[in-house]
């Protein structure tokens, strides 16, 4: 159950942290030792959330890297022997001194147990591989608890996608709004001069000051809501996994609200209120990365609030784009959320909480709920235009980096603002190497009903073409200019030419923007 009380977040003590990352290096505990220990079975039911097989493999087991995640991840019990065998530098007292260990039982020479999680955590972003350790709270896996209020996740899946969709071009200074843990922060520092580090929860501020420390970085962490922290302050990046989860405020009790995820206001208001402030804090060349839920009423295109979020930046000069990849119906959502808070079916909760849900959507006409990615750009020049709107629903995702392919799209956005007609017929574009033409035929028939062109990369968008489109696009490989490519297609068709800059141009802007063909 939650608790009133929640363990104080791990003290950042220099010489003790030194002595744990010794052990930690020592020790192997690393993503790829653990796979390798658990297996490909009980690797995958641990990332399902079983940690059944998990324990039954790494029981047995002496080595260091298994003790430490049966201790941390796991939720064991063991003895001072053992944890002092794992973690022979820092020892039993140095760990207790940290905060990360405490008695299992009311006698303070009795075995120990984790107070917090200390996992591996391995990825490969476009500055190079990581290994670092996060500290965060149990999950409900180590548990078999419902989450306090005060909760600090470890690396979920919205931490790993929107580490997937950063850029990671070198920075001067990055901000990460709502940093909990600090994942966003450390991965920021790899390319940034400065990263500021923003979290209500002064909880959360205590792990990230943990995680910094123990992988070597340096933050500036600071308290406060949304951008009160560095009012008056601009960054070349913004990074943003907010507390977007849409929460019932009138029936939801103390303890069945999470700060990590819950922003305290009503439906999807609090997206609206940092969007409308958050392009004032873009220096020029600026980007900007969230994550997001949106309502979808009743009679509502999709895209209706996050254009509307999206205004006032539009207005301020800022290019911007929402991207929609999934949708749930409310009672799916509910389901999601109430169950992300470690409360079950079985939870004497459950009926009452989503209803609760089921009842604030009804209370809007929500039909459904969109999940996203809003991004925001601020041109390098200081020409006075209005930004550029852009919504897409992306289902799909394809091979290669999304975070490069993000950032291309992005300057290819703002670019061909500054092509018309004539400019962009001068240009010569080129096919994307990952894009191929399908073509559907019935069998024996020379003609294709229908024709597509496929992106392998990026969001694995699929095209509708008619011939003159697919001649087009085969034929850009640089050579010749996009007009002297479609006056080739027309003189090989007997298509008017005037005819084909009409069909054909706004294609091939929009192909630019998805990358299938580039500048």
């Amino acid at each position: 159950m939650p608790t009133d009380s929640p363990t104080p977040p791990p003290r950042v003590l220099t010489a003790e942290i030194a002595a744990l990352r010794t052990d930690l290096s020592a020790g192997l505990y690393t993503s790829a030792r653990i796979e390798e220990l658990l297996g490909p079975v009980a690797s995958a039911a641990l990332r399902r959330e079983n940690p059944v097989p998990a324990r039954r493999m790494l029981e047995p087991l002496t080595d260091p890297a298994a003790v430490l995640l049966r201790l941390f991840t796991l939720g064991a019990v063991l003895s001072r022997a053992q944890v002092q065998a794992a973690l022979p530098t820092l020892g039993v007292h140095g760990a207790l001194r940290l905060g990360l260990l405490g008695p299992a039982g009311d006698d303070p020479d009795s075995a120990l147990q984790a107070l917090v999680d200390l996992a591996p955590y391995s990825a490969r972003d476009d500055a190079g591989e990581i290994d670092w350790w996060i500290a965060s709270d149990h999950s409900e896996l180590a548990t078999g608890a419902p989450l306090g209020p005060e909760h600090v996740l470890g690396v979920g899946g919205a931490s790993l996608t929107l580490a997937r969709i950063t850029p990671r071009e070198p920075a001067r200074r990055v901000l990460d709004l709502g940093c909990g843990g600090g994942i966003q922060a450390l991965h920021a520092s790899r390319h940034a001069e400065q990263v500021v580090a923003t979290d209500l929860s002064e909880r959360a501020l205590g792990f990230a000051a943990f995680n910094a420390a123990l992988n070597s970085i340096e933050l500036d962490l600071r308290q406060g809501s949304l951008l009160e922290p560095v009012r008056g302050e601009t960054f070349d990046l913004i990074l943003s996994n907010p507390p977007f989860v849409i929460t019932p405020r009138d029936v939801v009790a103390e303890d069945t609200t999470w700060t990590y995820r819950d922003g305290g206001r009503a439906g999807d208001t609090l997206l609206a209120e940092l969007l409308r402030e958050l392009p004032t804090h873009l220096a020029a060349g600026g980007s900007a990365v969230m994550l997001g839920n949106w309502e979808i009423r009743d009679g509502e295109d999709w895209d209706t609030h996050p254009r509307a979020w999206m205004q006032a930046a539009v207005a301020d000069g800022v290019d911007a784009w929402v991207l929609q990849r999934e949708q749930e119906d409310p009672a799916q959502y509910a389901e999601t959320w109430v169950r992300d808070g470690g409360i079950t079916t079985r939870d004497e909760r459950w009926p009452a909480l989503t209803g609760a849900w089921l009842d604030d959507f009804a209370a809007r006409d929500v039909e459904a709920i969109g999940f996203g990615y809003l991004l925001l750009r601020r041109p390098e020049s200081a020409a006075a235009r209005p930004g550029v709107l852009r919504t897409e629903l992306v289902p799909g995702t394809g091979s290669g980096s999304l975070a490069a392919h993000l950032a291309a799209s992005l300057s290819a956005l703002a670019a061909l603002e500054d092509h018309d007609d004539e400019a962009l017929a001068a240009s010569r574009p080129v096919r994307a190497e990952d894009v191929i033409e399908r073509r559907h035929l019935t069998p024996g028939d020379w003609d294709p009903m229908l024709i597509e062109l496929v992106q392998g990369a990026g969001f694995a968008r699929v095209v509708r073409a008619d011939q003159l489109l697919a001649a087009t696009v085969g034929a850009l490989d640089g050579t010749l200019t996009l007009g002297q490519v479609l006056g080739a297609v027309c003189a090989l068709t007997d298509v008017d030419e005037d005819e084909a800059r009409a069909r054909a141009l706004p294609a091939v802007r929009e192909l630019l923007i998805t990358q299938m063909v580039a500048l």
